[in-house]
């Protein structure tokens, strides 16, 4: 599990095939002697386990489904990449909850600069917008932040300096592809209601119920 507050911002070494599945390597600034092999490090938002590690770097395997999933296909040597370690139980929950399991990959529309912030529009594939809400949660490429507004399957966040110039959102252009996150809270809500993909009998959990005992 993590937050979304990235640690740094690393760089790709290496992408190579191992069998049916990757591995890669990325450079980092981090404290690479505090990871241990078996560690959790989300890259790019995706949760990926360290098994191997350099002077400054990790290396992780990668699953087909973590391959086919994110945007890591479209990343080569020297990519910049957003890195952060996995949450410790007592540590702040400066972002959001976020679970490295990448939902789908996002487009950047446009980008934008409004007074001390930078607007990115994203669009994202229609099944997945309706876990995307006004003032919600959202991680984009790891990154936490808030979601401005929405409007079919297109949505606006505002980045602060801090952010842009502690991410790859610094690089941001319209046309990017960007691993999206959205909102577990949302997805498990569906699922209750029983209105999720492959969800087989009635539940329980109603907006009847729901708006009863003061949750809507």
């Amino acid at each position: 599990m993590f937050t979304g507050l990235i640690e740094d911002c690393g760089s790709i070494d290496s992408l190579r095939r191992t069998g049916n599945g990757m591995q890669v390597s990325v450079q980092t600034g981090l404290p690479v002697d505090e990871l241990n092999l078996g560690d959790s490090v989300a890259v790019n938002g995706a949760c990926l386990t360290v098994v191997a590690k350099g002077s400054a770097s990790f290396s992780a395997d990668m699953s087909p489904e973590t391959y086919d999933r994110t945007t890591f296909s479209s990343l080569v040597r020297g990519s910049r990449v957003n890195l952060e370690r996995a949450l410790r139980v007592g540590d702040r929950l400066g972002g959001h909850i976020v679970t490295g399991h990448v939902d789908a990959v996002g487009k950047v529309i446009s980008v934008r600069t409004v007074q001390n912030a930078v607007v990115i529009g994203m669009e994202v594939p229609a099944d997945w917008a309706r876990y995307l809400v006004p003032k919600g949660s959202v991680a984009i490429d790891g990154i936490s932040l808030t979601v401005n507004d929405v409007t079919d399957n297109r949505f606006s966040v505002s980045v602060i300096p801090h952010t842009l110039a502690a991410t790859t959102l610094a690089d941001c252009k319209a046309g990017d592809a960007v691993n999206i996150e959205t909102d577990i809270l949302g997805k498990y809500v569906e699922r209750l209601l029983g209105h999720g993909a492959g969800v087989k009998g009635d539940s329980k959990v109603t907006g009847e119920f729901l708006a009863k005992h003061g949750f809507m």
